[in-house]
């Protein structure tokens, strides 16, 4: 390690120490990262993202820490959020599902049911504009009603927004973001975009964790694969044209990594990248035996040539 390494480890810590010394729960801490409400830093090792020492004075340091900064993270249910905004829980998902209010997490539950949060500060503060008035109370606007009636549910997807902005922040190498980006469309729409298998590959390999946290194949992963995987036309549109703009970018920072020629599976070895076969050497001590394999497959064929012939009757 050198001096200027070492110095930057002294002066910032891992993300799990500073949850602790931040008195958040890793949950909340990571919520606050993706906020900005914490700001981190990579780590010069290659050892992920760590915080500065200062960054955590600096919050420690807030007038009303930690309750500030717990309140500024704190996520809500829709029983939560309705009470928060004063109305009931069936208006409260009218308005999530047509994207007026946005979640920030969810969770699958022990029924395999999808759970959305919501930034308890965001509802405060829609409840407390005066133009949303006509959406707290009374029959819900017949516009918006047409879009209720017809299944709207825009919740996933603007989840899947919010999420991308999170990632990005956090992305400073241009092939990570662009992987950032492709994590959110479906294989093929990603093939479509970025032909190159190689570079395929590369965005797979940098491709952020999933949200679920659940066991790879297993149901619940299945359903949150569903949500974090964009199905909007609209929405798969502008994503792929994010991903042709990282794309470019990235590409213009570095190609992506390929196998050596030496690596590659002879099978999947093609004429361009196919090492050259070994030359054929003959000592003189393997003449006799040369020879006797040329007599014996002759004979063999000549053998064989007869036993083709039709026999008499």
């Amino acid at each position: 390690m050198t001096a200027g390494s070492t110095i930057t480890q002294s002066a910032t810590t891992s993300l799990g120490r500073a949850a602790r010394e931040l008195e958040l729960r890793r949950g909340e801490f990571d919520l606050a990262v993706h906020l900005g409400c914490v700001r981190t830093l990579p780590d010069e090792g290659g050892g992920g993202r760590r915080v500065a020492r200062a960054e955590i004075d600096r919050l420690r340091s807030e007038a009303g820490f930690p309750e500030t900064l717990h309140e500024r993270v704190k996520a809500v249910g829709t029983t939560e959020g309705a009470a928060l905004m004063g109305m009931t829980t069936t208006r409260f998902t009218r308005l999530a599902r047509l994207g007026l209010v946005v979640p920030v997490k969810f969770y699958l539950n022990r029924y395999r049911a999808i759970v959305w949060l919501y930034l308890a500060e965001e509802l405060r503060q829609f409840a407390a504009d005066e133009k949303h008035a006509p959406l707290m109370k009374g029959r819900t606007p017949e516009g918006l009603r047409g879009q209720l009636e017809e299944g709207v549910d825009l919740r996933p997807r603007n989840w899947r927004g919010r999420h991308l902005g999170f990632q990005l922040r956090q992305s400073e190498d241009p092939w990570a973001r662009a992987a950032v980006v492709a994590s959110l469309l479906d294989p093929a729409a990603v093939a479509e975009v970025a032909r190159d298998p190689h570079e395929r590959a590369y965005l797979n390999r940098l491709r952020p964790d999933r949200a679920s946290g659940a066991a790879p194949d297993s149901p619940s992963a299945l359903i949150a694969e569903r949500i974090m995987t964009a199905d909007d036309p609209d929405e798969i549109g502008w994503l792929r044209a994010d991903l042709r703009q990282t794309l470019s970018e990235a590409r213009e920072d570095r190609p992506a990594p390929r196998p050596s020629v030496s690596s590659v599976p002879p099978m999947l070895a093609t004429p361009g990248n196919r090492p050259p076969a070994p030359a054929r050497t003959t000592d003189a001590t393997d003449a006799p035996d040369v020879a006797r394999s040329r007599r014996l497959l002759g004979w063999l064929r000549r053998r064989n040539a007869d036993a083709d012939l039709p026999t008499a009757p």
